[in-house]
């Protein structure tokens, strides 16, 4: 078995995301305990990426959202990072679910639109939990954003306008993502979310409202806070 975790001398933590701990907050508890019970103990991390973290030396955070996969990998020294899905792709914590071979389409998250790494993980897993992956026109490192990232530089409404017009860009209704955001955007472009951290530990994917100005409000001052 390999756990993606390389040197003993690394100090490891869990971080959930801001995302996350918004969207479900027992589902972020239910992922720690499975990597504490399998990896060994360690803290979860609730500062934002977007603030100075002061993280031991060779720490490694185990990252779920793909904003912090990017500023965790490039913006702090003597830290790195891995996403969930690598851990979760090369070892065995859980019995995959079985969707039966459901067809599914997905939407590559902008900040690790690069990260082969994360894309190929995903779709590792996907095959494991028999999912019939459906790949959009555009896809991979020429995915295009959900809409989501235009919030607060556009309108509303034309922000939901886009989320619309990437959501009938899509060619089957089940959508998967690995971005919590990406499930409020596809709710608006009145499709089916399919979030990874859900099919894996078999939840059900529901955001409790779709007001965007609601959602990014929530987001600013879970972030000030943390």
């Amino acid at each position: 078995m390999t756990t993606g975790i390389t040197g003993k001398k690394e100090t490891l933590f869990f971080a959930p995301g801001c995302a996350l701990m918004i969207y479900k907050p027992d589902l972020a508890k239910k992922i720690h305990l499975l990597l504490n019970e399998n990896l060994g103990e360690m803290d979860m991390l609730l500062t934002c990426c977007q603030h100075k973290p002061d993280l031991p030396e060779n720490s490694k955070v185990i990252n779920v959202c793909p904003g912090c996969d990017k500023r965790y990998g490039k913006e702090f020294k003597s830290v790195s990072t891995i996403s969930l899905w690598e851990i979760m792709n090369e070892n065995s914590f859980i019995k995959y679910p079985d969707y039966n071979e459901k067809s599914m389409t997905i939407i590559d998250a902008c900040p690790t639109r690069e990260e082969d790494r994360v894309q190929n993980a995903i779709r590792d897993l996907l095959i494991k939990m028999n999912i019939r992956l459906v790949e959009p026109k555009n896809t991979r490192r020429e995915s295009t954003c959900c809409g989501d990232v235009y919030y607060g530089s556009m309108p509303t409404g034309k922000v939901k306008e886009l989320m619309i017009e990437k959501a009938l860009e899509m060619p089957v209704d089940d959508i998967v993502v690995h971005c919590v955001s990406c499930i409020l955007a596809v709710s608006n472009g009145h499709r089916k979310p399919q979030y990874m951290a859900d099919l894996l530990m078999n939840e059900e994917t529901a955001i409790k409202s779709l007001d965007l100005d609601e959602w990014h409000k929530e987001l600013s001052d879970y972030i000030n806070i943390h």
